[in-house]
């Protein structure tokens, strides 16, 4: 059986409107905007509305995508909803998703793989167009990082921020679409970013709440020695199975965390400024959100050309990596 080509059709973000900036945290923490500018190269971070969720946010992106795939809802076969922050244990977001748009013929589940996770649900969709299963797939990377966020600890509050995009998935011309995936895990070094409670393990308790246990935990020195480790090796990899070389690359989008791991990411591989997407200093880490705004944020400022070679490479939680390389 011939396999199909698979890849990008429509894509679509959404950033909801509230602008934290680094003077707001500096009323609300030990911290300036010099430290974490040169630090983390962060400026300002979008936050949810109280009234706002993860689903709502990802439907926003959603609408977009299908408006830019010139597709309506009904039409979409599978809904993947990579995210840390669901609405809901269950249902899963993205069955909440399928309601919202009335994408009745969609399957729909949620992935969990922290920053790598849209990487991840990427490669998900491309395995089941790819074999005929679904000819089409939402695929959307999206997080509340505020509501996990602990606003008194200056150590990662200044690091997150909510926001959502998405992409649809399908079959495009042979010769065009995804390459290849690079997908791992480093399971030992799980306990360095963590949510600890709120699970099986931890139920929500008085001691949990009070223990400050349903916020964001994370070793930054031994998770950046991680970052710039795998997203070195997964980039080099995931480019020998697809049979380029770095000198092919003509757009770098990289997870958005820290300004100082993209840049030892971008010298490792030799590329200049112009050829890779940052946009970290207005949105900080979305997590699972981080990877496809800035490839859409890149495809709506006209920075990839048809038939440009593109490469996607980020870690996260788990601890987890992903890396894609696609030709637009």
């Amino acid at each position: 059986m011939k396999m199909r080509s698979v890849g990008i059709i429509g894509t679509g973000k959404y950033v909801p409107e509230r602008v934290l900036t680094n003077a707001d945290l500096e009323k609300m923490v030990d911290t300036n905007d010099e430290w974490i500018v040169s630090r983390t190269g962060i400026r300002e971070r979008h936050i949810a509305a109280p009234e706002q969720a993860t689903s709502d946010l990802a439907y926003e992106a959603a609408v977009r995508a299908l408006e830019s795939a010139g597709m309506t809802a009904d039409q979409l076969e599978l809904i993947i909803v990579a995210t840390i922050t669901p609405d809901t244990s269950f249902p899963s977001t993205a069955c909440i998703l399928q309601d919202k748009l009335g994408a009745k013929n969609a399957a729909a589940f949620d992935l969990s793989a922290a920053c790598s996770g849209f990487v991840y649900s990427m490669a998900t969709a491309n395995g089941f167009i790819q074999t005929g299963m679904y000819k089409n797939a939402l695929v959307i990377g999206v997080d509340t990082l505020s509501r996990i966020t602990d606003y008194t600890d200056r150590n990662t509050c200044v690091l997150f921020g909510d926001g959502a995009g998405a992409v649809i998935v399908g079959e495009v011309p042979e010769g065009r679409g995804f390459l290849s995936f690079d997908l791992g895990a480093e399971g030992a070094g799980g306990d360095l970013l963590k949510l600890a409670a709120g699970g099986s393990r931890l139920p929500a308790s008085e001691a949990t709440v009070q223990g400050k246990q349903h916020y964001i935990y994370m070793n930054g020195r031994e998770v950046f020695k991680f970052a710039v480790r795998v997203m070195g090796s997964a980039t080099e990899e995931v480019l020998r199975k697809a049979g380029k070389t770095k000198e092919d690359i003509d757009l770098f989008v990289p997870h958005q965390a820290n300004i100082r791991i993209i840049q030892s990411a971008m010298q490792r591989l030799d590329l200049p400024e112009e050829k890779c997407v940052i946009n970290v200093d207005k949105y900080a880490n979305t997590s699972a959100a981080s990877i496809p705004l800035a490839l859409v944020e890149a495809a709506e400022e006209g920075r990839i050309k048809e038939g440009d070679t593109v490469l996607l490479v980020g870690f996260g939680g788990g601890l987890t990596w992903g890396a894609s390389v696609l030709v637009w």
